[in-house]
């Protein structure tokens, strides 16, 4: 797997122009959640957010009901905090993107200007996990290409994955949005409404049927390229009114990659290890270990036919 990119050495801006330079109560509380700030790309719903900020609070013992209120006010204000920082994070992917396109470097003193603003004493850690999503995801590197000028520019070189096999696709766009889906659809069980994956793909900037830089028409590469290649499966879902349908992993996917590895791409995103997610983990386990027999079946069957015994 590629190594995540690292923020040392990065400059961290200062005052320009009218930019606020106070610090904010939000800000204090990012600073204090950043090591914990999900991905902006595969986050949860707002109500799960809230959600878990009721478990913590119960998980509290013998607490007054004035210390529970406390404790779930800061609570929410730490996770409104990290999706504050979510949302800077994607914004900036965003603005590298499109000024990539127009192939001119790319400068601090606009990254601050239009993007970070008033957390710009965040910058270090949040362009440290804007060049994750885009190596990650995209395939592209961001690299600093004038240390006194504070310039950047993306290199379109990297896979967004090492695979040991052959890659799905070999587009690294295109690879890494495939992989968002494949990731998508093995978090929420193995299949995910279709609603579902536009509301992740949302956050890339990519719509059904509004033309993407990167991906074209995404309706059109999804049920055009992803589903009839058999990367994607795509099917009514009985007894729902409204008609609603959902998409599975494709047998294609499963030939070229596998759940350890796809969930090995959304622990990158999140910025933690595979066993966070315990279900998926153990799960992911059992389909190595059922691969492993397969692939030992057919040396052996391989062997046999050539003449070839252990002993």
């Amino acid at each position: 797997m590629l190594q995540k990119p690292g923020s040392r050495g990065l400059p961290v801006p200062q005052a320009e122009g009218e930019m606020d330079g106070g610090h904010d109560s939000e800000t204090q509380a990012l600073t204090a959640s950043q090591e914990v700030a999900p991905s902006p790309l595969l986050q949860e719903s707002p109500e799960e957010d809230l959600g878990a900020v009721r478990e913590e609070g119960a998980a509290e013992p013998s607490i007054t009901l004035k210390g529970a209120r406390a404790l779930a006010a800061k609570t929410l204000a730490r996770r409104r905090a990290c999706l504050r920082l979510d949302q800077k994070v994607a914004e900036l992917v965003q603005f590298l993107l499109v000024k990539d396109r127009k192939k001119s470097p790319i400068t601090l003193s606009e990254m601050v200007k239009y993007i970070i603003r008033y957390l710009k004493d965040l910058f270090p850690q949040i362009i440290a996990r804007a060049a994750e999503h885009l190596r990650y995801v995209f395939g592209f590197k961001l690299k600093q290409l004038d240390r006194k000028h504070h310039t950047y520019i993306l290199i379109n070189k990297l896979k967004p994955l090492e695979e040991e096999e052959e890659d799905l696709g070999g587009d690294g766009p295109r690879l890494g949005l495939l992989m968002m889906i494949l990731g998508c659809i093995y978090m929420k069980g193995n299949s995910a409404r279709e609603a579902q994956v536009w509301e992740m793909l949302r956050r890339l900037e990519a719509r059904p049927s509004k033309y993407h830089f990167l991906f074209g028409c995404p309706r059109r590469l999804i049920m055009e390229d992803f589903v009839q290649l058999r990367y994607l499966n795509y099917r009514r879902v009985s007894h729902t009114n409204p008609p609603a349908c959902e998409f599975s992993w494709g047998p294609r996917s499963d030939l070229e990659t596998s759940k350890m590895k796809v969930l090995g791409f959304v622990a990158k995103l999140h910025r933690k290890e595979p066993q966070h997610w315990p279900v998926q983990y153990c799960e992911a386990l059992a389909d190595e270990a059922d691969r492993g027999s397969v692939r030992a079946r057919a040396r052996a069957n391989a062997n046999a036919g050539a003449g070839v015994h252990p002993w």
